[in-house]
């Protein structure tokens, strides 16, 4: 599927400013945030117990209620065996419309839809309604597994799955055939299951993907709880009560670093390499993806750890602790990287899913609808959105990694022990930028 398997951000034509005006500009305002930070902002500012102020009563009802929650669940759920139905019975081909549900509108809209409306894929996943309703079936109390989940586990079970996706999308050969991406959707959902079978619902809240990358995107939403109270506060306030858990920086890694990798693919210099080798791409490209996921967890971890600390805090556990910090950046960069892609991509499937059986139906109604290319058409406002994204993700990120380290440096390292961290920013910026530009 060429609209697919090309879907980043369809070359530099994008892009028709400066690269060497971008990455100037994107650094200026990383170091120009820090120097007012440094001035201005000596004491922590988050504190999870106290942060946000409650919602109206009403709404927090209304979003507290059993019946939203039902009704969500059955749409979740009448959705998922809708796009189900397509890819069993579908035809495989590139029309249908499960492909397109599958990296456009779950992978990529996950992110708006969650910056919106908070952990929306909790709410609507099926593998915990399954879950949820086995429970009820059998007797168990909800949540509950057969053992408590390991807490040294932490997300590392959602890295792994995360990392299976990216590879599935980014360089099997196959990813397009519906074959393939059955094999994994069963797999994932067979894993939810019997996970959610022996750990209870907390397995899915650390090991299932796609419920991990919606709460760590929530939590630059304005929606958040404090005592099981709907709450208003700000995306930096609500960032800083993610709990940093073991496995985090591997999350942060492969979300940030497959991304890269998704412009770094289609670069000049690497596509050169990989068809002067006698082998197929599979080999490099999962060497590379490796590379760029283990590098970007690996500079967070010996950039934050490159500091003193307090008794209190360990060394070891800065990198978790600071992981936050890299939230913003993956939002930024999936939005600078998929924004004409979803736009686009996301309108075709659309369309396509008023005829899941290829058969000429328009179940939906929106078979006859045209997509819009107003975006490309309009490349300089693309590519304004797309630097302005990247960069204003990096600065949020300088802020939120500001306020962790007052809270846990000790006052002489408060500012130098975030210089190792600013660095390694700004060579995500403009590594970032570049591959943006060179793609």
């Amino acid at each position: 599927m060429a609209s697919i398997s090309a879907h980043g951000l369809g070359g530099a034509k994008d892009l028709p400013i400066p690269s060497e005006l971008a990455i100037a500009g994107a650094v200026a305002a990383l170091v120009i945030s820090f120097t007012v930070l440094a001035v201005a902002w000596r004491e922590p500012r988050y504190d999870p117990a106290t942060s946000g102020r409650p919602a109206p009563a009403w709404l927090d009802r209304l979003v507290s209620s059993r019946a939203l929650a039902v009704t969500a669940r059955v749409l979740g759920m009448a959705f998922f065996l809708y796009v189900a139905a397509a890819a069993v019975l579908g035809k495989d081909t590139l029309v249908n419309p499960f492909l397109g549900t599958f990296y456009v509108l779950l992978w990529v809209g996950i992110v708006p839809a969650s910056l919106l409306l908070g952990p929306v894929f909790r709410a609507i996943s099926p593998a915990r309604t399954v879950s949820m309703l086995f429970a009820k079936v059998s007797g168990v109390p909800e949540g509950e597994g057969l053992h408590p989940y390991p807490a040294r586990l932490g997300y590392w079970p959602a890295a792994l799955g995360l990392f299976s996706f990216v590879w599935l999308e980014l360089v099997y050969p196959g990813s397009t055939d519906l074959g393939p991406v059955r094999l994994w959707c069963a797999a994932y959902l067979g894993i939810m299951l019997i996970g959610s079978a022996v750990w209870g619902t907390t397995f899915l809240e650390r090991a299932d993907p796609f419920e991990v990358y919606s709460s760590l995107v929530a939590k630059l939403s304005i929606w958040g709880r404090r005592d099981g109270a709907l709450v208003l506060r700000s995306p930096l306030a609500n960032l800083d009560t993610l709990v940093p858990r073991p496995g985090l920086v591997a999350v942060v890694g492969v979300l940030f670093g497959s991304t890269a990798f998704d412009s770094f693919r289609e670069s000049t210099p690497w596509l050169t390499l990989v068809q002067s080798l006698e082998t197929s791409r599979v080999a490099p490209d999962t060497v590379a993806l490796v590379a760029f996921s283990a590098g970007v967890a690996l500079v967070l971890t010996v950039a934050t750890m490159a500091t003193g600390v307090s008794g209190d805090t360990p060394r070891r556990a800065l990198p978790d602790l600071f992981a936050h910090s890299v939230v913003p950046i993956i939002v930024g960069y999936i939005v600078a990287h998929y924004l004409t892609y979803f736009v686009e991509y996301g309108q075709t499937t659309l369309i396509q899913l008023s005829d899941p059986f290829s058969r000429g139906d328009n179940y939906l109604g929106t078979g006859d609808l045209q997509v819009n290319y107003w975006l490309s058409a309009h490349p300089t406002f693309l590519a304004v959105t797309k630097v302005l994204a990247v960069t204003l993700g990096h600065v949020v990120g300088v802020v939120a990694a500001h306020d962790r380290a007052v809270k846990l440096l000790p006052p002489r390292h408060q500012l130098t022990g975030q210089l190792p961290l600013l660095f390694a920013m700004v060579g995500f910026t403009v590594g970032g930028l570049y591959l943006l530009f060179a793609a």
